[in-house]
């Protein structure tokens, strides 16, 4: 095996399966690019709001995040370590699970999230880099942020890989300070003060909000994390890929959710924790707002590469014999650009709010797709019978696509979101705790039908 981490010309595949002669890379990689993913500004304020919005110990608090993140990222190590052994993107993979046109709805969700992301991130990151340099407008900033987003996802895996090997250091070491500059500012509370602590119904619905929150954070990530992963030489096993994606993933964001807990915690008559980042003593302040920044483009490359890779999925299942490359890719990429920056343009102020309403809305499908792929791929003799079903060419497996709808209804009384909340979202603050339903409802469905065919067929 040839070592082609250095290797940066633009990447030539695009869905296909990357031949054994071209694998290449090293496992720890995975644990940078998960780290350096989840050092940005969105957990940061999410870990912040969540502080407020619950009345628990700040120790509990602390350690709940620690907890949900790990837990999720258990999931996204489990997905991550299938990239090395299949050799394919992720919503590739689930075509040989639900059939080429069962995958279609997925395929277009994982799609809608994408987009959504990169919309919304390309927006934030021209509103900073405003901020920082009053010269350039936010949707001039957002322009340049999504060109350079843009410019790393054309590149391909090896680009991507390298930025956040080398962005590693720089977010570790920024914020290691940053702890540091606010812990000196003054005393942690115990308990978060009654009148910030809207959810007082429960201790245990606050703590389910905490530990709903940070679980399926990492979850969110799994509907393209072999897409990093998969040109790994099957050789590095499973242990390896999952373990530096677990490991990555749940203390990055840990780290994130726990220092914007902190902000809020040290400095309660801020509102926004990135105004408190910014305030902090220069030129410190400066080069956090900056590497942020930064981190947001380089996140974003990961939102365009995906988006790319599974738009292309999802004509290939009209178009079975296309086979695209780099301009594809290129073509793709240019698109999905131009219409981002035409809505950021458009709805400079609307764009991230309702974007992010319509992922978090989105994100029903996602529990059941997570518990069917990792059930079929490291469960095989129980699912499959001879003739794998990832080697066969069907439309739908009806099995397979009963149990996803089975798991997705489920979810439907506890939905929560800003276009319909279920009862017992409603009875439970707000709080969704369908995906803890849609997990062994899934499974369940999924195991029971199998096993009526095994038994069926003997």
């Amino acid at each position: 095996m040839t070592d082609r981490t250095t290797d940066f010309s633009v990447e030539a595949n695009s869905t296909s399966f990357v031949p054994l002669g071209q694998r290449h890379g090293r496992v720890r990689d995975l644990f940078t690019l998960w780290f350096t993913t989840n050092i940005a500004p969105l957990p940061i304020v999410t870990g912040a709001t969540l502080y407020r919005s619950v009345h628990l110990p700040f120790w509990v608090v602390m350690v709940t995040i620690a907890t949900g993140h790990m837990a999720g990222g258990l999931v996204l190590g489990a997905c991550s370590a299938q990239g090395p052994q299949t050799g394919l993107p992720q919503m590739v993979q689930a075509r040989a699970q639900f059939g080429r046109y069962g995958s279609l709805l997925l395929i277009l969700v994982s799609f809608l999230l994408y987009l959504g992301f990169f919309t919304s991130n390309t927006a934030l990151a021209g509103a900073a880099l405003h901020g920082l340099f009053g010269g350039i407008s936010p949707g001039q900033g957002s322009i340049l942020a999504g060109l350079c987003a843009v410019g790393i996802g054309v590149m391909g895996y090896n680009t991507i890989h390298l930025i956040n090997r080398l962005g590693f250091w720089f977010m570790a070491t920024a914020l290691a300070a940053g702890f540091v500059s606010v812990m000196m500012s003054g005393e942690v509370p115990v308990i978060t003060p009654l009148a910030e602590a809207p959810l007082q119904a429960s201790g245990f619905i606050s703590w389910m909000l905490l530990f709903s929150t940070t679980c399926v954070w990492n979850i969110s990530y799994s509907c393209y994390t072999s897409d990093y992963s998969r040109y790994l030489p099957p050789s590095v096993g499973f242990k390896g890929p999952f373990l530096a994606s677990a490991a990555g993933a749940g203390c990055g964001a840990s780290l994130s959710f726990i220092f914007g807990v902190l902000i809020a915690a040290m400095m309660p008559g801020v509102i926004d924790p990135l105004s408190a980042i910014a305030g902090i003593e220069q030129p410190l302040g400066l080069i956090l707002m900056g590497l942020f920044v930064l981190n947001i483009v380089s996140h974003n490359a990961l939102n365009v590469y995906g988006s790319v890779l599974t738009l292309i999925t999802a004509i290939q299942t009209v178009f079975i014999s296309w086979i695209p490359g780099r301009v594809a890719r290129l073509c793709f990429s240019v698109i999905i650009l131009a219409g981002s920056l035409s809505l950021v343009t458009l709805y400079p102020q609307s764009v991230v709010p309702v974007f992010l309403d319509i992922v978090l809305s989105l994100l029903i499908v996602l529990v059941p797709w997570v518990t069917i792929n990792l059930c079929v791929f490291y469960f095989p003799r129980v699912l499959r019978e001879e003739g794998s079903m990832a080697t066969q060419e069907v439309g739908f497996d009806r099995k397979i696509c009963l149990a996803f709808l089975v798991g997705t209804v489920v979810q439907i009384p506890f939905i929560s979101n800003a276009f319909y909340t279920g009862p017992m979202g409603a009875y439970l603050h707000g709080i969704n705790l369908g995906w803890l339903i849609a997990t062994p409802v899934t499974a369940g469905v999924l195991f029971m039908l199998h096993g009526r065919r095994r038994s069926g067929s003997s």
